[in-house]
């Protein structure tokens, strides 16, 4: 299955069909995108206090979150210290249950998203740079809803292409990540977002054959090994906070 996996993902075929995406992209193919291209940015929007508060009984735990690279070792190439923390809800048709389940009202909000295939917390430490990057699939679209942004604002910034950006609390801000972007949190407090991937949305049939790709990624070596990370860590934390463990589930 695995080498099967990497043949549909790595094909020639399967590469020219993924630089078909900006042709059958019902959304444009800017590095940027405004919320009102996707409706459910508002709902989110609209309930992002809530979203706040469940975050804030999480980060009461931050030093026992795992590091992005803890679940994703490939990371490793952009972030290799403490600076990174996540708190995953899913990732590509896996559910890390335990963790929904101490954010209800989030994970309730997210379910009603359209195309949702991972998201979590995601947390800087103060002083964190998240160099230069790529990501590697344009059937992606890179969602980030700022919940905690430190002040000075201006000293918490992304660059996403020719477009530099700051958070705003309560605010979306959708891109593009095969556009090379670069991360800076130079204030003295934690920078979170509620990040989420969503599936672009495709005019057929790229639509199918994108969806056939995620398919393809939830078998993966890579997602099968973070989910086997995850639960570890799961495990580990439950253990601290003297509760049963509890496994995710598809």
């Amino acid at each position: 299955m695995k080498d099967g996996v990497q043949f549909v993902i790595n094909s020639p075929i399967m590469r020219r069909l993924i630089d078909a995406v900006p042709d059958y992209s019902l959304v444009g193919d800017a590095a940027c995108f405004s919320p009102d291209q996707f409706p459910w940015a508002a709902t989110l929007e609209a309930n992002w206090k809530t979203i706040r508060e469940e975050l804030d009984q999480i980060l009461a735990h931050t030093d026992a979150l795992p590091n992005f690279q803890d679940i994703m070792p490939r990371q490793e190439r952009i972030s290799k210290d403490d600076g990174w923390k996540t708190y995953f809800f899913c990732a590509f048709g896996y559910v890390a249950q335990k963790n929904c389940d101490r954010c209800p009202q989030t994970w309730k909000l997210l379910q009603e998203v359209p195309g949702l295939k991972s998201a979590f917390f995601s947390i800087l430490a103060p002083g964190k740079h998240i160099p230069r990057h790529t990501g590697k699939h344009k059937g992606i679209i890179r969602y980030h809803l700022a919940l905690k942004v430190p002040e000075p604002r201006q000293n918490c910034r992304i660059q996403i292409g020719d477009h530099l950006r700051h958070w705003d609390e309560g605010k979306s801000l959708i891109f593009d990540d095969t556009f090379p972007h670069e991360v800076w949190n130079e204030t003295d407090g934690y920078r979170v977002v509620l990040f989420a991937d969503i599936a672009r949305p495709l005019r057929f049939p790229l639509s199918w054959i994108n969806a056939l790709i995620f398919q393809a990624l939830r078998f993966s070596p890579l997602v099968q090994s973070a989910k086997q990370n995850h639960a570890a860590w799961e495990q580990r934390f439950d253990s601290a906070q003297g509760q049963a463990p509890a496994s995710s589930s598809s």
